[in-house]
């Protein structure tokens, strides 16, 4: 291995740097040349990280990269502040060999670090920090939900645990269905254990509905909420997702690079003429492919248009893959809707109106 040592210069260089984010530390990895000139490990301060690379590869064009996850994008804004170049890749398009179950933090260093030089890596949009925030709220309301759903799903199995709950009863869990469940109670733990878990629900409810107060402030403030809202299948909490996650779909050059972000695209396996293609691939953002597969059900009760898409798919391809289809196609209108600054028309081809309406409020439910 050959160590950056303070005698050598790095002036006009290309420095390709792979670092293995932990929670508490970084190692790093660096190449000039297709050699390994540096190898540390360095705690899991950003600015520090910033001045070693500074120190280390002093008049180097330095090239950094990192995948996502849960340390987000503050390692990434620091080092471009300092002048350096920053890429986030998503961590299921780096490439891993067939057959190597050997996985190491310096190794994995080193992989990101190799496949940077060679340009095999693909940046992922990194939002900035005002997007970033506006996301929290509706993203913190969607754990919220989860966490409301999992406290039913636990009341209804220890209800069915106690026989009170046929197994042909498929009710949704409410609260007129908790007092009844209450009345047949069988003795005065199970009583307890649900007053406990309706007690959290009920919280829950109280700070989702103080998430939704903020998001319909938001919608109030925010100019893609009227393209999102005249779309088939928006509603109030899922223009509010899609505004958050995509912003102005303009942002998106072709529908290729919009649907690879959403992760919408199908996966091919392709060898001479023939073509075969598979599931979606799932290496988008994740927080909007079940938003759009929501949408697109109710898309296809509004819009004729889409419905008959939905069909014609349907009968060869069966409902899954049609009804993701439908999301593909409904998103690229909407961002046709964006590209022309008009509102989305049902039934697509007809006149297109303009954006003259202020959005419109997010309801509370």
């Amino acid at each position: 291995m050959k160590n950056a040592t303070p005698t050598r210069s790095y002036v006009g260089e290309h420095v390709y740097v792979g670092i293995d984010v932990h929670k508490k530390s970084y190692v790093v990895e660096a190449r000039v040349g297709q050699e390994r000139v540096k190898r540390w490990t360095t705690p899991a301060l950003p600015e520090q990280l910033a001045q070693q690379l500074l120190k280390y590869f002093n008049g180097g064009i330095i090239h950094t990269v990192y995948e996502a996850g849960f340390s987000g994008f503050g390692l990434h804004r620091v080092l471009r502040r300092a002048g350096i170049d920053s890429r986030v890749v998503h961590a299921a398009a780096v490439e891993v060999a067939v057959h190597n179950r050997v996985k190491t933090d310096k190794r994995d260093a080193q992989k990101l670090a190799m496949q940077l030089e060679a340009g095999r890596l693909k940046a992922i949009y990194v939002p900035s920090e005002l997007e970033e925030q506006a996301r929290l709220l509706s993203r913190t309301r969607r754990q919220l939900v989860q966490e409301r759903a999992n406290l039913k799903r636990k009341i209804r199995m220890k209800a069915h645990q106690f026989g009170l709950i046929s197994p042909e009863d498929n009710r949704e869990m409410s609260p007129k269905f908790v007092t009844e469940l209450l009345a047949h109670s069988p003795c005065e733990e199970f009583t307890l254990a649900i007053e406990v878990n309706w007690q959290v629900w009920q919280t829950l409810d109280e700070q989702i509905a103080k998430l939704e107060v903020r998001l319909n402030q938001q919608a109030q403030e925010d100019p893609n909420e009227a393209v999102y809202r005249s779309s088939p299948g928006f509603g109030p909490i899922s223009s509010r997702v899609c505004s958050n996650e995509l912003g102005n779909l303009k942002r998106f050059s072709n529908e290729r690079k919009l649907f690879n972000y959403t992760g919408l695209t199908p996966s091919e396996h392709s060898s001479g003429e023939q073509i075969h293609r598979g599931p979606i691939t799932k290496q988008g953002n994740r927080h909007i492919r079940g938003i759009l597969i929501e949408v697109a059900w109710r898309a296809i009760r509004q819009d004729p248009a889409l419905a008959r898409f939905y069909q014609q798919v349907c009968s060869r391809a069966g409902s899954k893959r049609a009804i993701v289809a439908v999301a593909r196609k409904l998103i690229g209108r909407v961002r046709a809707a964006f590209c022309k600054g008009e509102l989305y028309q049902i039934e697509y081809g007809a006149p297109l109106k303009q954006i003259d309406n202020p959005p419109p409020q997010v309801a509370s439910v």
